[in-house]
């Protein structure tokens, strides 16, 4: 949840880290390489509340006018999550998630279904929304018949996503994306959601980094190998689509682990909760930190990488607190 205060907090030290990695750095990493994110002070607790551990289905709302391109490569990350791809896939990213149990010991589902879909492309609530009406976008989306979504209480997660012509409140400022869960006044039933906005050309310095770079923050660094930069080139063509895409699977992560704010957090405030997710923002890879994203992977195009999914896509996502290894980690470790 608070993935964009993150973003700028590495964002502000990436410069000075590139140039210390421009210094012996295969010394530097493999010192480093082990200890991504790794603290004794890190207090992450499970306070009792459920985690989805139900085959989940998911439903998106797509808020506003999209891109059919963006939609597709959204959807295939999506379908990537319960599917095996080339290793490392993006299942296999999700078995991070699935180390966290309940009070019962049963593990967060590895199964995720694309169900249903649902496009609100008249602004239901209108281009400027507040986190509340969110709720009320949902709501929307579950009683618009003939072609409404199942209203499902069981294992149903809601995954709103708004367009680029769409404002909510604290998005780009404070936000990339939120979870949460909604009101019975509101929409019917309390049920999970997430919401992430497309951030291509509001905000994509700060919503799809590291493929893009804040402008109030001058030229970005200098590339490490004699490249023109440091920022990577996206896998899918668009840095505010595969920029969604990285916030959707860090809100997937959080709303998994943590539905009704009272499961898996650290911190002792549940308003304000540091999740699994947030405790690794930033981190792509192996001797990731402090404004560099770790070792990732290369296409034959030059674009970065991480993860593989359905139908030949290569995805950037950020690694995930593991409860076990006590670090940040992903399927991409060079360990």
């Amino acid at each position: 949840m608070r993935m964009l205060l993150c973003h700028f907090l590495l964002i502000s030290l990436s410069c000075f880290f590139v140039l210390a990695l421009t210094w012996n750095q295969d010394q530097q990493y493999n010192q480093a390489k082990n200890y991504e994110g790794s603290s004794d002070l890190v207090d992450l607790e499970y306070h009792m509340g459920p985690v989805l551990t139900s085959p989940i289905n998911l439903y998106i709302i797509w808020y506003g006018q999209w891109n059919p391109n963006h939609q597709a490569t959204i959807r295939d990350f999506l379908d990537s999550l319960s599917y095996a791809s080339t290793y490392p896939s993006v299942a296999d990213w999700w078995r991070t998630i699935r180390l966290y149990t309940d009070q019962t010991g049963s593990n967060i589902t590895g199964s995720i279904s694309l169900t249903g879909e649902f496009y609100d492309t008249w602004y239901s609530e209108g281009r400027y929304l507040s986190r509340l009406a969110i709720q009320s976008v949902i709501r929307t989306a579950v009683r618009s018949y003939p072609h409404a979504l199942p209203l499902n209480p069981d294992n149903g997660l809601y995954l709103v996503l708004t367009s680029s012509d769409v404002h909510v409140q604290d998005f780009c400022r404070a936000v990339c994306g939120f979870h949460y869960f909604t009101f019975p006044a509101i929409v019917g039933a309390t049920v999970p959601y997430a919401w992430v906005g497309y951030s291509g050309t509001q905000c994509p310095g700060m919503c799809a980094y590291p493929f893009a770079w804040p402008n109030y923050s001058g030229k970005p660094p200098p590339g490490i190998n004699g490249g023109a930069n440091n920022m990577l080139r996206a896998p899918n063509g668009d840095a505010g689509a595969d920029g969604i895409i990285s916030v959707i699977a860090h809100e997937l992560a959080e709303v998994s682990s943590n539905p009704l704010v009272n499961a898996w957090y650290a911190g002792d405030d549940p308003t304000a909760p540091t999740e699994i997710a947030d405790l690794c923002v930033g981190v792509y890879g192996s001797g990731g930190g402090g404004g560099y994203v770790g070792k990732v992977y290369m296409d034959s195009w030059g674009n970065g990488y991480n993860v593989n999914g359905v139908r030949g896509r290569k995805f950037l996502v950020q690694w995930i607190w593991n409860p076990v290894r006590k670090r940040c980690f992903g399927p991409n470790a060079m360990d």
